[in-house]
Formats: structure tokens, sequence, C-alpha cells
């Protein structure tokens, strides 16, 4: 029996294939189980997906992977398509504003190309 896509989470450049591919396997089944709650899912659990306060139209998917947290960020493009834009290991209780800003910058040009 498949599953039935309710989104799609989809690449836009680089950005978030550069940090995939630095992550020890764990860590990339962690977040490839969480895309697919995410793409199946008809309410996504507040553990794995939400709204970053501040910037508008930015989320962030949450994943854990033992003591290691990972934030991926993304926002939404046409209604059910997620498009990642960056992810970064984190470390600290607040999230860095430099990760927020990259995020954004990624978000606006792929606004502008479209």
């Amino acid at each position: 029996m498949s599953e039935i896509k309710l989104r799609t989470v989809a690449l836009y450049k680089n950005y978030f294939t550069d940090f995939f591919e630095k992550q020890k396997q764990k860590v990339k089944d962690k977040i490839l189980w969480t895309f697919r709650i995410i793409e199946n899912q008809q309410h996504i659990p507040s553990d794995y997906f939400g709204h970053i306060t501040g910037p508008d139209g930015l989320y962030e998917i949450r994943v854990k992977q033992g003591s290691d947290i990972f934030r991926i960020f993304c926002f939404f493009d046409e209604g059910k398509l997620i498009v990642l834009v960056t992810g970064f290991q984190k470390k600290t209780q607040k999230t860095p504003k430099t990760e927020i800003e990259k995020a954004l910058k990624i978000k606006n040009e792929y606004e502008q190309e479209k």
C-alpha cells in the first residue's frame, strides 16, 4: 500500500544538499524519515515542523538524532510544495540570527528566479 503525498519536499540548488551530505548516515536516515512525515501526514506534529517567529513565511523542520538537534529551514511555494533552504546543527537554545538571515537570503533568491 503506497502512501498518499499531501505535500512535496523539494530542493533548491545545492544549499540543503551541501548540509545533508556532511551528516552521518543515522542523521541522514532520520532527516529522510522526517520528510516522509511532513509529506504524508495531514497534521504535522509540532515536534517536527513549525513556523519561525519573525520572518514571514519561513519554517523549520526539526530533527533530533540521539542528543543532536538539527534544523532545516524551508518555505511553502504554491501551498503544497515545501522548498528546503538550508540546514544546521543547533547547539544553543536560540536559533542563530546568521542562520535565519542566510535562509531568508536564499528564499528571496528563489522568489526572484521564479
